[in-house]
Order: C-alpha cells, then structure tokens, then sequence
C-alpha cells in the first residue's frame, strides 16, 4: 500500500495488517508476475542479467547466513543474528543503491554488506572479537553493524544532512526492524529528516517479530502508515518480493537525489529463524506460522519466475550454487584463520597521540593479565 500525507494510515485491525495481502508487490508466491501502477515504472528498465544477479545475492545471503549460524555453534563465533527468510529486502534495496549512497545497517542486514562489496572476513572478524568493526567503512560506503536497536537511524540523517550541505547528490539508508520503530531514536531520526528535507531512506524490515515480541503488540495499524506523520512519505511493499523491494527503493532514491527529502519503506517479511542464535524462537511462535511463511519463500519465487521466463535453468542453476559454496567456504577459513590480538593491543589506537593517563591503564592490565600465568 502507499501512504502519503493526505491518505494517512488505513484503517484495520491488527490481524488485517499484519498478513500479506495489503502490501504492493510485483512477483505473487508461485513467482507469476502481476502489474501495479505504483512500482511497474521502477523496474520497466530491469535486464534479465539484472535480475539472475538479484537471485544470485540472495542464494549467497542465504548460503552465508548458514554459515554464520553454523560457525557460532562450532563456537568459532560469538554471536550470529540469522537474516532467513529476508532476503529479497536485503538484495533487493542494496541493488538499487548507487555507488556513492552510504548504508546504515543493524545487525542483521547480511545481504546489504554483500551488496556492498564485503570481503569475506568481513562478516565474521566482528562477531569473533577480532575487530570492532570488520570492514572499511570508507571502502564499501557502510557504516559498521549497529547493535544499539535504532541508533543508527539518527546516524543516517545526519550523515544525510552533511551530504545535503556538501551539494551531494548521495543518499543515506537507514535498515532497521519493526522493533526499532518503538524506539525514540528512530521518532527522532524522523522528525529531523522531515523537518530539513533530507536525502535519506528507512527501510524497516517487518519480519513479525521483535525478539519474541509480535508486531501485533506495539503496531495496531500498519508501521508504514506512521511515517506520514512526520510528514514523510511511505510504501507498504512485500518484503519477500525481490523485484518490488528494488523498484520501492528506486522511487525512494528518486525523490531523495530531486531534493524531496525522506521516504519510508515498510517491507513485510518474516524472520525465519531465531533472533539471534542465543534465541529459541520454539518458545513463543507457532510451527504453522513459519511454515505458512516457508510458503512465501523469497527465493524460491525469483527463481519460479526466472524459470518460466527463461532466464534461469539448471545450468545456471549449480553454477550458482558452486559461487555460494565458495563464498562460504571462503568465510569459514577467514573465521577459523583469524589471528587474534594480544589483548593489551586493546589500548594501542584509542588515541592519535601518546595519552600518560591510557598508558597507565595500559600496563596495569598487563599486569592484572600476569597474575594468570602465575
């Protein structure tokens, strides 16, 4: 559904927004393709190579997102928050993103990193401990995973409103669940944005629930219906629906680089698996519920449609399932290959000047780490 400031929010109980029949969409669950006037202009210019690189991400998302989950239970890693499940939402709005554009992700937007250009080591050096943030945030025009539920939000504008000062045509994205939309930082981040007119989009991941929270508990009416209030602009799109994700993030880019100011894209999806792997998700969702949305499945309905239009065989097929292989293959041995620091190196880059007082803190850990060896 569209939301606009005129339009407001759609009337309906909380069971009526929380399926899958009131959202835009251009690829049905079966993968047949239907019209809509709202996103069909967005993707008229979407090749066939476009679109087998749109199924090609995704199959690496969900391969790498495997192997995450995989590696923390080897205990190689931390913590893993897996994103099954969202995958359309994550390939399909980073696809749609110019070079120069920035991202501010949350923890789980595996699929945008890939997006972005992310190396292998990438993804796991993080979560193993090795480094606050594993990538080059210059590199990939990425900000680092933000763990803080929302925070990013706020980075987003203001990265957003510095680009609008610097006369840039570049555009900010913040990603963030629907449990983020209860959070202040992200009312604030909204209110700014509106208020000065800046290039930035949040795409809210709905994916039904925030920790074992539903999003039936803190959204009675739809979550894209709010932004209007700010003054800003929404789409209420499938999520599980690559195509539509990448033409409601072309509309929102659109009106960003014309000096509109901010859109908010809602995307509803479902986290197919846990929250993070320290969740058991067995504890508070029904087994129905997750099947019904396996039938839903992001992938699955890409490649339904690139079969029957001729753009995808078997062939293509494994040669796709040999690259997500050797993606994973190529994470695990970054991961199990990762050299870990002396912990003292901890104070090494605090500072770009020697600093007396960290110095101090520095050799009194040293110390405390002595008395183990004793």
């Amino acid at each position: 559904m569209t939301y606009t400031q005129t339009r407001g929010t759609s009337p309906g109980s909380a069971d009526e927004h929380d399926g899958v029949d009131d959202v835009l969409r251009l690829l049905e669950p079966d993968g047949s393709r239907i019209a809509d006037d709202t996103l069909d202009p967005w993707v008229a210019d979407v090749s066939p190579h476009e679109l087998r690189a749109l199924h090609r991400d995704m199959v690496l998302t969900r391969r790498l997102d495997a192997e995450g989950v995989a590696l923390q239970r080897q205990g190689q890693l931390a913590l893993w928050a897996p994103c099954r499940g969202q995958e359309a939402t994550q390939v399909g709005t980073a696809h749609a993103l110019a070079p120069g554009d920035f991202v501010f992700p949350s923890y789980r937007e595996h699929g945008v990193l890939l997006g972005r250009g992310a190396q292998p080591a990438d993804y796991v050096l993080a979560w193993r401990g090795e480094e606050h943030s594993a990538y080059d945030h210059t590199t990939i025009n990425a900000a680092p995973p933000q763990i803080i539920i929302g925070a990013q939000s706020l980075h987003a504008t203001g990265w957003a409103m510095g680009a609008q000062r610097d006369g840039s045509t570049d555009v900010a994205v913040a990603y963030y669940g629907d449990g983020a939309t209860s959070q202040g930082d992200v009312n604030e981040a909204m209110v700014f944005a509106s208020s000065f007119r800046a290039p930035v989009v949040f795409v809210c991941s709905n994916n039904q629930w925030a920790i074992s929270e539903p999003v039936t508990v803190q959204a009675k009416y739809p979550i894209a219906g709010r932004a209007p209030g700010f003054g800003i602009p929404s789409l209420r799109i499938d999520g599980n629906d690559a195509l539509a994700c990448v033409a409601a993030m072309r509309w929102a880019l659109d009106r960003a680089r014309r000096g509109e100011g901010p859109s908010f894209l809602e995307a509803v999806t479902y986290r197919m698996g846990p929250h993070t792997t320290s969740d058991d998700p067995t504890r508070y969702r029904d087994a129905a519920e997750v099947e019904e949305w396996a039938q839903r499945d992001p992938i699955a309905r890409l490649e339904a449609y690139l079969r029957a239009e001729g753009m995808l065989d078997d062939s293509g097929m494994a040669e796709v399932d040999r690259a997500a292989d050797a993606l994973a293959a190529e994470v695990r041995a970054a991961c199990i290959g990762a050299t870990t620091r002396a912990p003292e190196t901890m104070f090494d880059h605090v500072y770009a000047e020697p600093h007396s007082g960290l110095a101090q803190q520095k050799a009194e850990y040293v110390e405390y780490l002595a008395g183990f060896e004793k």
